[in-house]
C-alpha cells in the first residue's frame, strides 16, 4: 500500500502553490507516462496537451514526461500522489500494490472480449468511477478515465498452445500480486521485471517471454528477440490516468470542469489512436521479421486456459479483499447492461 505522510504532501502542495504566484508565471501541469514517445500513451498525452493549451489560451501549459524521465511507474504513482506529478497515464499492472482493488482488470477471461464492450465500460461505468474511484482516493489518488491499448499478446521463445506448454517458463509480468497468481496458474514461473530491463531479459534468456499489445511489442522491440506472438484472448491492456487527491482539490471548480471536459472529448481521439495502432504496428512487425510466428489460440485452446484461470478467480478475494470482489461482481452485473 502506498505510505504517504499527509503533512508533506501539504506542504508540497504550498510550496507549488507559492512558486506559481511569486513567480506568475502562466500554471505548468506536469503529465507523465510509462511508455516512449510515439506510444499509445504518448498520442494521448499530447492530445490532452493541446487542448488544454488551446482551450485556456496558453495560460496551462502541460507538459509530457515519457518512459524513465521521473522514475519507475511505482515512483510515478508515488509523486503524484504528493502533487508533484499532476497527471500520471499507468497500466492497472503496476497498481496492484497501491490500489489492490484495481486488479479486477488482471483476472484472465473475466471481462468482455469485444474491444467496443471494453471501451463502452471504462467510458461510463459507474461501478468503476463511482465505487472503485473511493478506492483511489483512499490511496491519495483521483481516477480520471481509464482506457484499452488493446489485446494483449505473448511473446515467446517458444510456441505455446496449451498450460504444459508453460512449464517452467518464465514469463515477464508486472507488479502485481494477482498477476503472479493468474500465470502460476496457467502454467508458467511469473518473474516480475522493470519495463526496461525486459528486452535484455529476453535476449539473454533470463525470461522466456512477456505479455503486452501489439503497439508496444512492436516500439519496445520485443519481436526481435523472441519467436512467436501469440493471441490467448485472456484480457486487454487496461491503463489508468490519476492525480493526486489533494491537488486536485485545490482546483477551482473551473479547472475541474475543463479536466473532466477535455478527458470525456479524449475517448473517440484514443479508441481511434488504439485500433490504428494495434493495425499499423502489426504491419511493421510482419515487415521487420517475417519468419515471427503468429498464433490465435483457438476456442477450444482457450477453454483449457480459460478453466486454469478458475484458480485465479477463486483466489481473487484472498488476494485483493472483500472489497475487490463486490466490486469485481458489481462490474460484472453492470456489464451486462452495457
Amino acid at each position: 500500500m502506498l505510505k504517504l505522510n499527509k503533512t508533506l504532501k501539504k506542504l508540497v502542495l504550498a510550496a507549488s502553490v507559492m512558486s506559481m504566484s511569486s513567480l506568475l508565471q502562466a500554471e505548468e501541469w506536469k503529465f507523465a507516462i510509462e511508455e516512449i514517445p510515439g506510444s499509445i500513451m504518448d498520442a494521448y498525452a499530447q492530445e490532452f496537451k493541446r487542448k488544454i493549451e488551446l482551450k485556456t489560451d496558453g495560460e496551462i501549459t502541460v507538459n509530457v514526461f515519457p518512459l524513465g524521465s521521473l522514475g519507475t511507474p511505482t515512483q510515478l504513482i508515488e509523486q503524484t500522489s504528493y502533487g508533484v506529478v499532476h497527471f500520471s497515464n499507468v497500466s492497472v499492472g503496476n497498481l496492484g500494490t497501491i490500489v489492490p482493488e484495481s486488479q479486477l482488470f488482471l483476472l484472465p477471461y473475466a471481462l468482455p472480449s469485444e474491444s467496443s464492450a471494453i471501451s463502452s465500460m471504462l467510458s461510463s461505468s459507474k461501478v468503476i468511477y463511482s465505487e472503485l474511484g473511493n478506492d483511489f482516493i483512499n490511496r491519495g489518488l483521483k481516477l480520471h478515465t481509464m482506457y484499452s491499448e488493446g489485446p494483449q499478446v505473448w511473446t515467446t521463445n517458444k510456441e505455446v498452445r496449451k498450460p504444459d506448454d508453460l512449464d517452467n517458463f518464465k514469463m515477464r509480468v508486472m507488479v502485481s500480486p494477482i498477476l503472479l497468481k493468474a500465470y502460476e496458474d496457467l502454467g508458467a514461473s511469473p518473474t516480475p521485471l522493470p519495463f526496461g530491463e525486459v528486452y535484455g531479459a529476453l535476449q539473454l534468456k533470463i525470461v522466456d517471454g512477456q505479455i503486452n499489445p501489439v503497439p508496444t511489442i512492436e516500439e519496445m522491440k520485443f519481436y526481435e528477440v523472441t519467436d512467436y506472438m501469440i493471441w490467448a484472448g485472456e484480457q486487454e491492456l487496461v491503463t489508468s490516468i490519476i492525480s493526486g487527491s489533494d491537488w486536485y482539490d485545490t482546483l477551482s471548480p473551473a479547472k475541474k470542469t475543463l479536466i473532466s471536459e477535455t478527458m470525456a472529448e479524449m475517448r473517440g481521439f484514443i479508441d481511434d489512436v488504439v485500433l490504428r495502432f494495434n493495425q499499423e504496428k502489426l504491419a511493421k512487425i510482419k515487415a521487420a521479421k517475417p519468419e515471427i510466428e503468429f498464433v490465435k489460440l483457438t476456442p477450444e485452446e482457450q477453454a483449457v486456459f480459460r478453466q486454469r484461470s478458475s484458480a485465479t478467480h477463486s483466489a481473487f478475494s484472498d488476494i485483493v479483499g472483500a472489497r475487490g470482489q463486490e466490486l469485481l461482481t458489481n462490474l460484472l452485473n453492470e456489464s451486462k447492461n452495457l
